[in-house]
């Protein structure tokens, strides 16, 4: 279901900016990949169950429970050239032990390399009480008179919340007027597959689906199904609490309750994900002013609130601590992948100091040549390219911001001409001040 949509998002992207480039007379521009070329590659797909191990020759590969989203899966593949033989292991996105509803990841013997990810290898996940933190969120913001507006990742996430939600009114302490509204097609599809597949869930979630029968009964969850019942969300009167994709708020639906919900100071946008460095959401976290969604530029009045802990990847210690279960035979060489930077770096002063590995972070074009338990690696000619990258997405939304603060300022000067002398007085300080802060690195 994931890849379709997926197709989906690429084909209305690119018809988008394609709007775009004509007006500019530009070349028109094609998408990654479409529906068509979804469909045409799931007729190769082939499902195989948990522990079971596919045989390719002298390749081998064991899927084991990585805990991260239903179906996640932890590769173990072994290889066997001649008479030797190297068994990597590849994490892929390794969820976090103790969760609800799923497994957790499945602990491995032994490899010979490790591909792990490191998504939060900078960070470690506050240990409070989610559900009584969630339902604050709620309740402050029903006091207020607004809305809840979640971006929630369509696999996994929403099917979390939606367990805390149902805990929470069952023991009373979550309203039965206060609709939660699921308004993602995928998400819908996915928790439809969610409750198809109940028997990959944890014991405890296994034993209380069983006592409710199933599917419990929860009155207060309404289904957006299409588009027109989506739009009418944001018309209609009362508050409640709205669960949307994307869950970095830069494509989908929530797109839409954004627009309709920014503004209002009475309403709150709630992050339950990783943010990632660009996208609106994180822009939104850090604090940005003004937004512009779906062509409008909206000032952002909205309480915005994160509570870390929900995401599906293991933090820092969570992962070493998955990592240290490994030890027949220790892995020769851990390649740390899935990450940006500064959390890469961090996790690997980790994993050095806490399990004595060696560690590597490949940039893009590097090549490593394993036989056996030895690894040779040919770096790329090109390191610099993630650098110069990472400079660029900090200098976009810098420009981004200031290219709103210009628009905002002309604004006010236009309504208020007394407003331009002490204006230009204050950029005159800002300037200053911004080459202060510049000034040390000798640019």
């Amino acid at each position: 279901i994931m890849l379709p949509d997926s197709a989906h998002i690429q084909e209305s992207d690119a018809e988008m900016l394609n709007r775009k480039n004509a007006r500019r007379s530009e070349e028109p521009i094609t998408p990654l990949y479409t529906q068509a070329d979804v469909f045409a590659a799931l007729e190769h797909f082939t499902p195989v169950s948990y522990q079971e191990t596919v045989d390719l020759g002298n390749v081998t590969v064991t899927f084991r429970d990585a805990g991260h989203i239903l179906g996640s899966a932890i590769l173990e593949i072994v290889v066997r050239e001649g008479m030797q033989e190297s068994k990597l292991v590849f994490s892929g996105d390794l969820g976090q032990p103790h969760q609800p509803i799923l497994r957790d990841p499945e602990q491995i013997a032994g490899a010979d390399f490790l591909i792990v990810e490191s998504t939060y290898g900078d960070r470690i996940h506050r240990d409070y009480d989610k559900e009584t933190a969630l339902l604050e969120v709620v309740r402050d913001t029903m006091d207020r008179g607004g809305n809840v507006i979640i971006p929630s990742f369509a696999v996994g996430r929403t099917q979390t919340l939606l367990y805390y939600f149902y805990n929470l009114w069952k023991e009373g302490r979550l309203d039965d007027d206060i609709p939660i509204i699921i308004d993602s097609p995928l998400a819908i599809q996915a928790t439809r597959v969610f409750l198809k597949n109940y028997e990959e869930f944890d014991e405890e979630t296994i034993a209380f689906f069983g006592n409710e029968g199933m599917i419990p009964a929860f009155p207060q969850v309404r289904i957006a199904e299409t588009a027109a019942e989506s739009r009418a969300l944001n018309s209609a009167e009362g508050s409640a609490i709205i669960l949307s994709a994307s869950g970095m708020a830069d494509a989908g639906r929530v797109l839409h309750h954004l627009k309709h919900n920014l503004w209002r100071p009475e309403s709150t946008v709630l992050f339950v994900g990783y943010q990632a460095e660009g996208s609106l959401g994180r822009r939104l976290v850090d604090g940005i002013k003004r937004v512009r969604v779906l062509g409008e530029e909206i000032a952002v009045k909205a309480k915005i609130e994160v509570l870390d802990g929900f995401s599906a990847h293991a933090d820092a210690v969570q992962t070493v601590e998955w990592m240290r279960a490994v030890t027949a035979p220790r892995p020769a060489k851990v390649f740390l992948v899935h990450g940006e930077g500064q959390a890469q770096e961090a996790l690997k002063e980790r994993i050095q100091e806490e399990l004595g590995l060696e560690v590597y972070a490949p940039f893009l074009g590097d090549l490593v040549t394993i036989q056996g338990r030895s690894a040779v690696l040919i770096p790329s000619n090109s390191p610099t390219v993630s650098i110069e990258a990472e400079m660029e997405d900090a200098l976009r939304d810098f420009d981004a911001e200031y290219r709103l603060l210009r628009k905002s300022l002309i604004r006010a000067v236009i309504r208020q001409p007394k407003l331009m002398e002490p204006l230009i007085r204050a950029l005159l300080k800002a300037r200053t001040y911004f080459k202060k802060l510049i000034a040390p690195y000798n640019i």
